[in-house]
């Protein structure tokens, strides 16, 4: 079955290849300007989304190993499905609010009239983005991109079309570390990746947001995992769950930006970008990405 989702006006689609190619050899993506393949598992199910894409729409269909699976998923893998496909797309956060609250600011002001279609790309789930901010935190992006690529070899399904499927946490938590420390992962990144897998596997961590499961409760039980610090759940919950207020002052990048934007000789403190962030709360997560987006603006920026 194939569903189709309009996409909105201004929608920068290069922002969303981008994000989703930055691996050259990626092994559980396949990019083309008017098309992206995802490879994910869900539920135990080794699934493809396949997304055509237009200036105006997207068409898309899941292609899941499962038997019977031509007379339909099960519901709760096709919900998952659908919710994978608006945050690959980008179509969580709305980036109007923001730029009405920012439009006369004197720090981000200009900059977010530049860039007023900008969006946050998320990962296709919660896990895949927490499991990427750790796999991420405290090294660079190539080798992050590296690590990422060994974890989906290592803990992934590959699909019968061929294509990688990133692992849910059942399928990571059967790995050992020693699967992952003898192909360039520090031991200490590691055990926090497989503890953190084998946690969200048993169900002791839930990552559902709910009545009595707040996004501000699910960040306090992601803190109180050893090895996980705010950078962590902070870009976590941005990348998983497009939450609007997350606070990046731990990023070096972030206040790489505002070092820019300011004109000073050195990057702000960690606690002095935290207060210059404070004054875009709720919005904090679309200030970072203009902030993001300002050290590589597109060429028709």
């Amino acid at each position: 079955m194939t569903h189709r989702l309009p996409l909105p006006p201004g929608y920068r689609l290069h922002d969303v290849l981008a994000f989703h190619s930055r691996d050259a050899e990626s092994v559980a993506e396949q990019i083309s300007p008017e098309r992206l393949r995802k490879g994910v598992v869900m539920d135990g199910v080794p699934l493809v989304l396949d997304i055509a894409l237009s200036p105006g729409a997207a068409e898309y269909s899941v292609h899941a190993d499962l038997p019977g699976a031509a007379g339909g998923l099960p519901s709760a893998i096709a919900a998952q499905a659908d919710d994978a496909v608006l945050n690959v797309l980008g179509l969580r956060i709305d980036p109007q609010p923001f730029l009405d609250f920012a439009a006369n600011d004197a720090l981000l002001g200009e900059l977010s009239r530049r860039q007023p279609g900008l969006r946050i790309v998320q990962s296709a789930t919660v896990f895949e983005a927490l499991t990427w901010a750790i796999i991420g935190q405290q090294i660079n992006l190539p080798f992050a991109i590296s690590l990422r690529r060994t974890f989906i070899l290592q803990a992934g399904t590959q699909h019968s079309s061929g294509l990688w499927c990133y692992p849910d946490a059942a399928s990571a938590a059967r790995l050992q570390v020693e699967d992952l420390t003898s192909r360039k992962f520090s031991r200490a990144k590691a055990e926090t990746l497989l503890r953190f897998a084998a946690l969200v596997a048993c169900g002791e961590l839930d990552l559902v947001p709910g009545p009595a499961n707040s996004i501000e409760d699910i960040g306090k039980a992601l803190l109180a995992v050893k090895g996980i610090g705010p950078w962590t759940v902070n870009y976590g919950l941005l990348r998983g769950y497009g939450y609007p207020d997350c606070s990046l002052h731990g990023d070096v990048a972030i206040r790489a930006a505002l070092q820019i934007l300011l004109g000073e000789d050195s990057k702000p403190d960690m606690p002095r970008t935290e207060q210059i962030l404070q004054r875009y709360a709720p919005h904090r997560t679309m200030a970072a990405a203009h902030l993001w987006a300002s050290l590589h603006p597109r060429a028709e920026d």
